[in-house]
């Protein structure tokens, strides 16, 4: 079996580590990006004692480093199986109404939620294995119209939508929307910074195990949740 190879965006934390790790684990060399360049390292080092495992800190706004990022999988020769867009901004903490979001806030969540992910796509797109699968990190706020939720809701809303029509206009990958749930991570903290959030599931426990069903078997295209993975017979 050739190996696999799979490169992921915010993977210093939460849903990124865990997949990461699983993966690594798993055999599977990476490519992890993420903002905080010292929790990068420090998964590299962890990750690398299994796998091989390179790494590069920065932001997905940045045009720069998404060019670095797919000039190392030149200089590398690798040819991804997978592609992960889990990178995300939420905005303000706490959360704001519409009409009171500051509005360089709203185009950071939604250059990094909606038109990073595109860019990034654009600048590998070489560097995709034929049927290689793109998983893009969607929520249940893109379908729902939560208060105080709109402008990250309408970056995931967007980057649906999108991966509908890249995979129409790219059917010779896999493009899957997907909504993990609600996780205990920093970023759902920083949703609901007065509340105890012990209660959700830490991401190795539900979206970690249904994520895993898209990438370990051969699903259509398309939204899918946790939830709607309990239905699909695999």
């Amino acid at each position: 079996m050739s190996e696999k190879i799979a490169f992921i965006t915010g993977a210093s934390k939460g849903f990124g580590y865990a997949l990461a790790k699983t993966l690594a684990h798993q055999g599977w060399k990476l490519l992890i990006t993420a903002r905080n360049s010292a929790q990068l390292l420090q998964v590299k080092k962890e990750l690398s004692q299994t796998s091989e495992v390179l790494a590069i800190s920065g932001d997905v706004r940045d045009e720069i480093h998404l060019l670095e990022l797919s000039e190392i999988l030149s200089q590398k020769s690798w040819q991804l199986d997978l592609l992960v867009n889990n990178a995300s901004a939420l905005g303000p903490s706490p959360m704001l109404p519409l009409l009171e979001h500051p509005i360089e806030q709203m185009h950071t969540v939604l250059h990094t939620n909606m038109i990073a992910p595109i860019s990034l796509l654009q600048k590998v797109k070489t560097h995709l294995k034929e049927g290689a699968k793109i998983i893009n990190l969607s929520s249940d706020a893109a379908v729902e119209a939560y208060e105080t939720w709109g402008v990250y809701g309408a970056s995931k809303t967007g980057l649906d939508h999108m991966t509908a029509i890249l995979q129409k206009e790219n059917p010779q990958f896999r493009f899957y929307a997907f909504d993990p749930g609600d996780m205990r991570t920093d970023m759902h903290q920083a949703a609901f910074p007065q509340e105890d959030i012990s209660d959700r599931p830490l991401p190795e426990e539900v979206a970690l195990p249904a994520a895993l069903q898209l990438i370990d078997n051969e699903l259509p295209s398309g939204r899918y949740s946790p939830q709607s993975l309990i239905t699909e017979k695999i």
